[in-house]
């Protein structure tokens, strides 16, 4: 290794542990043990662009070790990505470019946001299927088009590779063989409480051989070339591919090779200690700008000889003809997805009844031929979730182009590879049963996190699926999904309503979960697509009194209509609310919900769930009625007596309670 790469290496090094230092927190170990490794991705195999952070063909990058931040931040600054110096001194800081771990939109040259250990590997893997399915679009166009050609390069350490995730989506790579997915392993044997002598024995290589990866072994991770050589053998390869860098983490500081420099800004003595043995003269933040110079116009140098031939052919398919290409790189580009979609276009006759998960599955089916772009899959439950794509075919390494992505049983994994694919600007979705929602929502978190418009699907939404029992009935899953920040949760009452919902999905850019029965429900009178937008409307109006309100949602607003026409035939006028999503409704403005539920009348709510959420609505505690403990394994007819959640159950104590409101 050359002078002048050690010099920029320390550099980096440098840099990071100033800005770790000034924070007073960060994690110095990674920054230490692998900076030769970033250096070798920067120097020589990244195809990015500082300039043009956002370009679509540029190779992606993602820190799976999230809490490497600082590292990343100062690679970008060495590397000549926009990022002031104000900036780097305000890691950490509130509103900075530059927070405790990588922030997608955030900092430029960031590609996604991590943190959450294996996250990371599973986006890679997402972003390495959507580039086989991008390219393989681009190909289907024009023969031999280089328009979509990247690499997606992932950082891992011991952590993500402990994560189940990690190994749900590297098993899902292996199986489609995404061979230009290169996972980069900086090996070092430690964790934050210790070196994983006592936690992670396994063998690396076996377990990846046993996976089918191309492995390739880099002994002295210290050297920049070996590392270098290494990327380059993993960009030949025909299968994934994983590059093992020995790394000593914390290396030439105090705690060298320990568990105490994972996670805590370094002592002032070790620090100045570091920059003496490298010879590092100038004050905190500032550079060798020569130096930095050189190293930028070199690698510019090396990204613009294949950004010029790409541009070539980017402006010759501008000049010509091809809409397949054109509407491509307006959604790579603008992020345009051009999907037709309007309800009022389809009839439905009044006396259509079918199970919910049906009529989502027909929805499906019109949406999907209208565009490429609109993909998804299941977690081995498409046949029960009713989400096949009848008109394509399954995605394999055979069949890039297969519409339908089996993910096999694994959720959280379907969840982070989703995510990976939304980066590129793909509508997709995945499916799964409502009580599993909890295997994914660490991925889920992370889509509403990114705002990235993944819609996932749960069906066999409440108890009421009988004799699979409380393991797969779920009670308060349906809250949780709620109470997701940036997350829209739907839960239709018929197809009318389930219409509405993908309208609103397929024309905002936002996370989403939409929650499906599998129980038959007809199409009632006075539901409205165009409705859905707002959250909640009115369904059934008072005819002369307004005595009290319903809400209800899916499967229950039949309930609520049917209980509230048993009142009226008792001489009580009641109005139903259906709420098909109860987070757009609380964005409306304050005088929608005024009209809607004015507060100086009784408000019962009725969902098949826990019933803590509801109190934002319902008058008093006793008019929510809901679901508070798990079910059982018997016919949901039992089951329904058991929870005390029957209709005449229900009818019976709201007929109580407002003859008692009448006594106030």
């Amino acid at each position: 290794m050359s002078k002048v790469d050690n010099k920029i290496i320390n550099s980096i090094k440098v840099l990071a542990l100033d800005m770790i230092d000034k924070a007073g927190s960060g994690h110095p170990g990674i920054v230490l043990g692998a900076a030769p490794i970033m250096y070798a991705l920067y120097k020589d195999h990244l195809n990015v662009l500082p300039s043009n952070p956002k370009w679509f063909n540029r190779d992606r990058f993602v820190l799976s070790a999230g809490h490497g931040s600082a590292l990343l931040y100062s690679m970008l600054v060495h590397a000549g990505f926009d990022i002031d110096m104000e900036e780097i001194k305000n890691f950490r800081q509130l509103n900075s470019l530059t927070p405790g771990h990588p922030e997608y939109k955030v900092t430029p040259g960031v590609d996604v946001s991590t943190g959450p250990l294996g996250q990371g590997v599973a986006n890679a893997v997402g972003m390495a299927l959507a580039e086989r399915y991008l390219r393989s679009i681009a190909q289907k166009e024009k023969d031999n088009t280089k328009l979509i050609d990247y690499y997606t390069y992932c950082l891992c350490g011991d952590g993500d590779l402990m994560e189940g995730i990690s190994y749900e989506a590297l098993s899902f790579a292996s199986t489609q063989n995404l061979n230009k997915l290169i996972l980069i392993y900086d090996h070092n044997k430690v964790s934050l409480d210790s070196k994983t002598d006592i936690t992670f024995t396994e063998d690396i290589e076996d377990r990846f051989e046993a996976l089918d990866f191309n492995i390739i072994r880099v002994k002295n991770g210290q050297n920049y070339n070996d590392i270098s050589d290494a990327i380059t053998d993993a960009k030949r390869s025909k299968r994934p591919a994983i590059v093992i860098v020995d790394t000593i983490i914390g290396k030439d500081s105090e705690y060298e090779g320990e568990n105490k420099v994972h996670g805590k800004a370094l002592a002032k003595e070790d620090l100045a200690s570091i920059k003496a043995k490298y010879e590092i003269t100038y004050p905190s933040f500032q550079l060798d700008n020569e130096l930095v110079s050189n190293f930028q116009n070199l690698v510019l140098e090396r990204v613009n000889k294949k950004y010029k031939v790409w541009q070539e052919e980017y402006n010759h398919i501008l000049e010509e003809q091809n809409e397949g290409l054109h509407n491509l790189i307006n959604l790579l580009e603008k992020n345009i997805l051009n999907i037709d979609f309007d309800n009022t276009r389809f009839k439905i006759s009044d006396d259509y009844e079918e199970e919910l998960r049906l009529s989502n599955e027909k929805v499906l089916n019109l949406i999907s031929p209208k565009s490429p772009f609109f993909l998804g899959g299941s977690a081995d439950l498409s046949l029960s979730c009713k989400t096949k794509l009848t008109k394509s075919t399954i995605m394999s390494s055979d069949n890039p182009l297969g519409k339908n992505i089996y993910f096999g049983v694994r959720e959280h994994a379907m969840g982070a590879i989703l995510n990976g694919m939304a980066l590129s600007n793909l509508k997709v979705f995945g499916s799964t049963f409502l009580t599993f929602s909890d295997y994914l929502k660490p991925a889920l978190r992370m889509s509403a996190l990114m705002n990235l418009p993944v819609t996932y699907i749960f069906t066999h939404d409440s108890f009421l699926i009988g004799e699979d029992g409380p393991t797969h009935q779920p009670v308060e899953q349906l809250s949780a999904l709620r109470m997701v920040p940036n997350l829209i949760t739907f839960r239709p009452a018929d197809i009318n309503e389930i219409m509405g919902a993908w309208e609103f999905i397929l024309h905002n850019q936002c996370a989403t979960s939409l929650i499906i029965s599998k129980e038959k429900r007809s199409k009632h009178k006075f539901t409205n697509a165009k409705f859905v937008k707002y959250g909640a409307y009115m369904i059934r109006k008072e005819k002369y009194h307004l005595d009290g309100i319903i809400i209800a949602t899916g499967s229950e607003v039949e309930m609520a209509l049917d209980i509230a026409q048993n009142l009226y035939l008792a001489g009580k006028d009641l109005r139903v609310v259906s709420m098909p999503s109860m987070e757009l409704f609380l964005k409306q403005n304050p005088k929608y919900e005024e009209q809607l539920l004015p507060r100086d009348v009784p408000i019962f709510t009725i969902e098949a769930g826990a019933s803590i959420i509801w109190n934002r609505f319902a008058t008093k505690p006793e008019y929510i009625f809901g679901v508070n403990k798990f079910g059982q394994s018997a016919k949901k007819e039992e089951l329904a007596k058991y929870l005390k959640f029957t209709k005449n159950d229900i009818l019976e104590k709201i007929s109580k309670f407002l003859e008692d409101n009448k006594l106030i």
